[in-house]
């Protein structure tokens, strides 16, 4: 199977430098990319592709050596590959009547990834493996950088991506050949309902805490933000007030994502079988706001839902639970969550007025009580059991 590890880096001064001018500098050529694909289609009609535009960066790199000359070829060649990647989805949409959304500029805010095709191409991942504790990462034009490794690595590395994230770095390894972790059977099955009150309601009756990182941070991060308002555009203070919020953001997602894995690894352990609903999350957050002709209601209420529901990380969640389910070797099964919640699972009625309040489940034809998420959850295992025993049938 294939897998990524991200490792924290630990540049010095002069290596974080680099790493900031290597990243502008690709940023750079994706915008000059963007631009030449632009304007040649828009004076001439001529579509320009990657092979075109690959094909031109030999006489760019001898013409600059002290700026694109000094960076890896590969590297620059995933960042044409990434523009053409763009346009490729921007086509895509466009034939199946979405929203278009054509390729765009890319800020200095908006471009904190470069990426190494091959393993001892412009890079190399373990390039000093006689150093007794630490782990290195070689990347053309910037040298030896020290890497957090806190886990090993496993497979063999395909690919090296360096990302920015506010103010640190990370090595993105992505990795093939990665043996599984095949967990011994239990014999368990489990249903599983999403909330924001428990991030996860078993089958079972276990209730797994929401910790609202975002929420817990609101009040910090609401003074953060009218700090930043206050601050004159272009200045050296706003970028600091930026950063600041970037901070607190970027904190409540570590945490969010540190959550979901502790919780995804722990029902994987102890379950074979794992049912959960298949959530639209877009569609579930979308705003509410309407237009100008047809006003939305209820505009405040639903904004502060789509919040809830996003900190709340359930995407996040069933990702990562999908990834640790497949290394293990468990079965994960998404059913359809309609009337999941309104349904008693005891005799099979179906009303919304069963659903009492938010946690109280009454079902009104056979006196049936229950917490309302754990009913959902039954009724949740017993589609996904539907559909296991269909598909073993077929």
């Amino acid at each position: 199977m294939r897998k990524a590890y991200k490792f924290l880096l630990r540049p010095t001064r002069h290596q974080q430098i680099a790493l900031v001018a290597c990243l502008e500098d690709h940023r750079q050529l994706y915008n000059a990319a963007l631009e030449h694909r632009r304007t040649a289609y828009r004076r001439a009609g001529v579509t320009v592709r990657y092979g075109d535009q690959s094909g031109e960066m030999k006489p760019i790199r001898a013409e600059d050596p002290d700026g694109q000359g000094r960076w890896s070829f590969s590297s620059q060649q995933a960042t044409l590959r990434r523009l053409d990647k763009a346009f490729t989805a921007f086509f895509t949409r466009v034939r199946e009547g979405r929203t278009p959304g054509f390729p765009r500029f890319k800020g200095r805010g908006w471009f904190d990834t470069v990426t190494w095709p091959k393993d001892g191409d412009g890079c190399r991942w373990d390039s000093q493996p006689e150093h007794p504790t630490a782990a290195f990462v070689r990347l053309q034009g910037i040298g030896h950088v020290r890497v957090h490794r806190h886990r090993p690595v496993r497979g063999r590395v395909k690919t090296i991506s360096v990302k920015r994230e506010g103010s640190r770095w990370y090595v993105v390894l992505s990795c093939q050949d990665v043996p599984t972790d095949t967990l011994p059977a239990t014999g368990a099955v489990v249903g599983l309902d999403m909330g924001m009150a428990s991030l996860v309601t078993t089958s079972s009756g276990e209730h797994m805490d929401n910790p609202r990182h975002l929420a817990a941070s609101a009040e910090r991060l609401a003074r953060a933000q009218r700090n930043l308002a206050r601050k004159k555009c272009g200045s050296k203070r706003r970028r600091k007030a930026v950063a600041r919020v970037a901070a607190l953001h970027a904190k409540a997602r570590r945490q969010r994502l540190d959550g979901a894995h502790k919780a995804a690894l722990a029902l994987v352990r102890d379950y074979d079988l794992i049912v959960h609903e298949h959530l639209r999350i877009a569609n579930m957050t979308r705003s509410a706001s309407g237009t100008i002709e047809a006003p939305g209601r209820n505009v405040a209420q639903k904004s502060g839902l789509n919040r809830s529901i996003l900190d709340a990380g359930w995407g996040v969640f069933l990702t990562i639970l999908s990834h640790k389910a497949e290394s293990a070797g468990r079965k994960l099964i998404a059913v359809d969550p309609a009337n999941t919640s309104r349904t008693c699972a005891r005799c099979g009625h179906c009303a919304t007025d069963n659903r009492v309040t938010q946690a109280a489940f009454a079902c009104i034809a056979c006196g049936h009580t229950a917490h309302a998420d754990v009913n959902a959850a039954i009724n949740i295992l017993r589609a996904g059991l539907a559909l296991r025993d269909a598909a073993q049938a077929a």
